[in-house]
């Protein structure tokens, strides 16, 4: 299944704060916020939302197909990408930009605060989808995740127009675009991804009913944190899928993105929506066990206990047929 991921590319940095960032929050001087946060560590990793998702892919045994726009610094990440399984020649290099920056400050309770620089980004927005196409022999499904929003909104109307099949995944430029363009990526999109919040902040930005989302897509699967994720869409009973329970936690970056590339992967192994989804959840749980959104590894035989341990032998037994 050839699998073309759009989206932002970034270095990460991440910061760790050992306080609760609500406590610093005074609620009638909201609209006079002038807040410094000093932490105690930082971590500075690759990252970015398309990046992470084809890592996971790639760690999984399926070699996605990275689509992005970066910096003349992208050398290092471009091999780190390559020797984890993903195809990067449809990476767009800018000459006069660097690739994005992604700060994240993360309290004790695991509530974030974070800021995005979109440097090479914007330049998004002048990649063609039929180029990566005509490279690869055809694409089976696109993934349009958070990017510049022009960029998201030409890859969404290029896949309608040559016939694509599309994912998509505003994630946090919902709280940027307005209800026009979310209505653009939104509508026939075979599966729409977002998380509890953005579940809702969609529906107020489009003024579409619940019913009426359904209607536009093929099914809509909304991560609850803790609680796992529910499926829904016009023509099946909800389905609802609960995570493995995690060891240990580490930092929370990047784990809707593993969540994806698992979920990818068992569509590219030809599993069902409920399997694939499983998938995608004990990867999610892999991810957060570790500090780091590209640090995690996948051991095969470890990796098919927790399935089994989470959702039955036949399921690990299924979902084992498919992974190389």
């Amino acid at each position: 299944m050839r699998i073309a991921v759009t989206g932002s590319i970034a270095t990460d940095h991440l910061m760790s704060f050992p306080g609760r960032i609500a406590d610093q929050l005074i609620a009638d001087q909201l609209e006079q916020v002038s807040l410094s946060f000093l932490v105690d560590e930082l971590e500075v990793r690759r990252g970015g939302i398309a990046a992470n998702i084809t890592f996971g892919l790639g760690k999984l045994g399926v070699t996605p197909y990275l689509v992005g726009a970066v910096g003349e610094d992208f050398d290092e990440y471009r091999s780190w990408l390559e020797r984890h399984g993903v195809d990067t020649a449809s990476v767009h290099v800018s000459a006069t930009k660097h690739t994005s920056r992604f700060l994240c400050t993360t309290d004790q309770d695991f509530n974030q605060i974070a800021s995005f620089y979109p440097g090479a980004m914007s330049e998004a927005r002048e990649i063609e989808l039929k180029s990566v196409a005509d490279r690869i022999g055809g694409l089976d499904l696109v993934v349009i995740s958070a990017n510049d929003p022009d960029a998201m909104i030409r890859h969404t109307q290029e896949s309608r127009e040559r016939g694509y099949k599309f994912l998509a995944d505003p994630g946090q430029q919902l709280a940027r675009m307005d209800g026009e363009a979310v209505r653009k990526l939104v509508e026939g999109a075979e599966y729409l991804f977002t998380n509890e919040y953005e579940h809702g902040l969609l529906l107020e930005s489009t003024g579409w009913s619940h019913e009426e989302v359904l209607g536009k897509v093929g099914s809509w699967v909304t991560s609850l944190g803790a609680k796992g994720l529910k499926v829904e869409s016009a023509s099946a009973p909800t389905l609802e899928v609960v995570p493995p329970k995690e060891k240990q936690k580490g930092d929370p970056t990047g784990v809707g993105d593993a969540l994806r590339a698992g979920f990818l992967a068992g569509l590219s192994g030809g599993l069902g929506l409920e399997r694939s989804l499983q998938l995608g959840c004990t990867l999610a749980t892999v991810s957060l066990e570790t500090d780091g959104p590209q640090e995690y590894d996948v051991e095969r035989e470890s990796f098919l206990a927790r399935i089994a341990e989470a959702y039955g032998e036949s399921a690990a037994t299924e979902i084992g047929s498919k992974l190389r």
